[in-house]
């Protein structure tokens, strides 16, 4: 997909529809930064926003909300909400240091859950996630109920493989930090610092 491609996708929404766009502010250990977050409207899926390369996508990640905000109105939208949930990943960061000892902050994994999942398939990356299986699905109730105190082994396995493999995701994966309007619409003015 071409920029100018990825600008007409970015104004009009994913497939034609306009679904609403989030600032969502991610605070890590590693890294941090302001993400936009598409809602999925009807069943579908909600994703991480990404800018597509030749051969991959990039993350455009931003410092405040204001840089965010000002960066979709350039394209002709608007948040949905003029203020940004914020996901504590520095929390789970901390209770990944040390499971065994340390009370899981479900509300945190949780997120970081519902966040990794959504990231990798704005990235196209779904495959650097573990696959879900049952043992997955059943950490991932208990986690939505509060009752991952009652996690078997098994199931604190699958919960702790995948929110470290989204962490690696999220520490790893290419960003475009504060992207210009002339990225997207491809005028070739100013480039981008890419990470």
């Amino acid at each position: 997909m071409t920029k100018i491609e990825a600008a007409e996708v970015f104004a009009a929404g994913r497939r034609g529809r306009r679904e609403s766009l989030y600032a969502y502010r991610v605070r890590g250990l590693g890294r941090s930064a302001v993400v936009l977050w598409i809602g999925g409207e009807n069943d579908e899926p909600d994703q991480v926003l990404t800018l597509p390369e030749v051969d991959h996508c990039r993350v455009p990640v931003f410092t405040t909300v204001r840089q965010a905000r000002l960066y979709v109105s350039r394209r002709g939208r608007r948040l949905a909400c003029p203020e940004a949930d914020i996901l504590e990943l520095n929390r789970v960061e901390h209770w990944l240091e040390n499971p065994a000892r340390r009370r899981v902050p479900s509300g945190a994994v949780l997120d970081a859950w519902n966040f990794f999942e959504d990231l990798a398939r704005g990235l196209g990356e779904v495959h650097r996630l573990p696959s879900q299986s049952a043992v997955h699905n059943s950490a991932y109730e208990r986690l939505f109920g509060g009752e991952c105190a009652a996690w078997t082994p098994e199931e604190q396995g699958a919960a702790l493989e995948l929110i470290t493999a989204g962490m690696e995701l999220w520490n790893f994966c290419p960003v475009i930090v504060k992207p210009c309007s002339s990225i997207a619409f491809g005028s070739g003015r100013r480039s981008p610092k890419v990470r």
